[in-house]
């Protein structure tokens, strides 16, 4: 008996046929020429782990978004850039051609010491990844 969802056409005998899969993007720097930032693409596995990440950190900026305290908006602001820096660690798998105080750097020095600039280009990438594309969104 054939199931349509284990389906053995098209299979060879070292698996699939009908195509492969790369989890990751290579993204060429606009900001600084001659680094490539290696971003993880979405998938449902990781998807749950980028929620469980920001839920509590999200969860308490929209607290503290909501108040008319000054001191709670900056702690708001504050939480804001701790989430941004951990879609950045998250997403970001590698970083080439850049050094940073003659080092070479790797996500972690780019979040602390590396060019702000490349910073936010690398959270665009990853923000990129983690949304649907045009096509989704018209077909959604």
């Amino acid at each position: 008996m054939k199931f349509p969802w284990h389906s053995d056409k098209g299979k060879t005998a070292k698996g699939n046929a009908g195509g492969s899969y790369s989890s990751e993007t290579v993204v060429q720097s606009q900001a600084v020429p001659g680094v490539t930032l290696t971003i993880a693409k979405m998938s449902f596995g990781r998807r749950v782990d980028l929620m469980r990440r920001v839920r509590e950190l999200a969860r308490r900026t929209e607290f503290l978004t909501a108040s008319e305290d000054s001191g709670d908006k900056m702690d708001a602001a504050l939480l804001r850039a701790e989430i941004e820096r951990v879609y950045v660690m998250w997403g970001v798998k590698a970083i080439s051609g850049l050094a940073v105080d003659a080092r070479y750097a790797g996500v972690e020095l780019l979040a602390e010491a590396g060019p702000e600039a490349l910073f936010r280009e690398a959270l665009a990438a990853v923000r990129r990844e983690t949304g649907l594309s045009e096509e989704e969104r018209k077909n959604s």
